[in-house]
């Protein structure tokens, strides 16, 4: 049995997603800035990709740019407003819970002269409105906050945090890659002023992302070159993905509420079995404010690497909740963040549910996740200690 419970990764494309694009591979495969009829019909694909979105979101077309994903979007909003408006401050606010495509921008603008602020978290994971207008001065010129968190699925309160930058006369942007499949987002109701999503996160494909830019709104280019996106992202636009964007976001939205109520069930029966079979174990985030398909939890006295290699070895693909899976030895910034203490944060896992997903394959996860943690524990010096036995080193 091979299960997939690592959706916050990445979801599969949409079988109606893929035929909207086809075309756009084959006969309508044209340039959209050619000046010729092939060209005219890829930019009418463009222009009808981009009314899509924009209503989805609730702007007008022209705020609608699109992107190669998550991560282009993020850079630009971040670097492109701070590099833009250097001359009025030199300050940017961002959380200390964002994903990377955040935090390492943030980091070059540091390199570079800025001053960046990351604002602290609660215990599941939420900024508070006041560490906000504690940190803003006259010198912000952008607040970023992602609408909700990658790893543990936490919701900030965004409208209230883009009313604070406002009165300080900074520009609010927030990363919505993880919250747009799950929410109905309204950018003008939300009051923000830059906004990133990424359509492999919602059955679209990668390789393509919005930056939605209130019109008013002055950054520099992150990529220069043609006169593509209205001479503001150079490159030709990937006119098949776009399509399959919009065409994915328009049925994101269409099958919202059937989708979420299918998830929040997957997962909250997970949750309850894992909570009610697995002992010794930590539930991070918060319960009311979050979206429905992630359950991230700390497992006490075994490493996060083992836990996902053996439930890998039972066709089961999850996340682990700490950078060990790219690689680093680090535990997650993220439960860090929140005090998750190291030792338990390193025993750290994300399951991220889909609407594909069924009872019968959280059940056979559970299962075979109860059978990993006791066979590491049975192996744990640490958990040997805790049930009283002696550990000489």
């Amino acid at each position: 049995m091979k299960i997939y419970a690592d959706h916050a990764a990445s979801t599969p494309c949409d079988e109606r997603v893929v035929q909207a694009m086809l075309p756009y591979f084959t006969e309508n495969f044209g340039n959209a800035n050619s000046q010729h009829f092939v060209g005219r019909d890829a930019a009418k694909a463009l222009a009808d990709a981009r009314d899509t979105v924009a209503e989805i979101l609730g702007c007008k077309p022209n705020e609608i740019y699109f992107t190669s994903g998550g991560t282009e979007g993020d850079n630009w909003a971040l670097k492109g407003v701070a590099l833009h408006k250097k001359d009025k401050g030199n300050h940017v606010i961002i959380s200390s819970i964002e994903h990377h495509a955040i935090l390492t921008p943030a980091e070059w603008l540091e390199n570079n002269g800025f001053k960046v602020t990351r604002l602290p978290v609660d215990s599941t994971g939420i900024v508070s409105v006041k560490s906000l207008e504690d940190a803003i001065d006259d010198q912000t010129t952008i607040v970023s906050v992602m609408y909700a968190n990658n790893e543990v699925g936490t919701i900030q309160p965004i409208k209230e945090l883009a009313r604070v930058a406002h009165l300080h006369g900074a520009l609010f942007h927030t990363d919505c890659v993880q919250a747009i499949p799950y929410m109905n987002i309204d950018v003008k109701e939300l009051g923000v002023d830059l906004l990133t999503i990424s359509g492999h996160k919602f059955y679209g494909p990668k390789g393509a992302g919005v930056l939605y830019i209130r019109n008013g709104v002055k950054l520099d280019k992150l990529i220069c070159g043609g006169g593509q996106e209205r001479s503001q992202r150079a490159g030709t636009v990937n006119v098949p993905a776009v399509v399959g964007l919009a065409t994915a976001l328009k049925l994101s939205r269409e099958e919202l509420d059937k989708n979420n109520a299918h998830i929040c069930q997957l997962r909250d029966h997970f949750e309850k079995r894992v909570e009610s079979e697995i002992p010794y174990i930590r539930q991070n985030g918060n319960k009311q404010h979050r979206i429905p398909s992630i359950a991230n939890y700390s497992f006490e006295f075994v490493e996060g690497e083992g836990i996902l290699m053996l439930l890998d070895f039972n066709g089961i693909a999850v996340s682990s909740g700490s950078a060990c899976s790219s690689g680093s030895l680090d535990p997650s910034h993220v439960l860090l963040a929140m005090g998750v203490p190291i030792e338990v944060s390193h025993g750290s896992i994300r399951f991220s549910f889909g609407k594909h997903n069924t009872i019968e394959e959280v059940d056979y996860i559970v299962d075979k996740l109860k059978e990993t943690i006791s066979r590491l524990r049975e192996m744990s010096p640490l958990f040997d200690l805790k049930k009283g036995g002696t550990y000489n080193v």
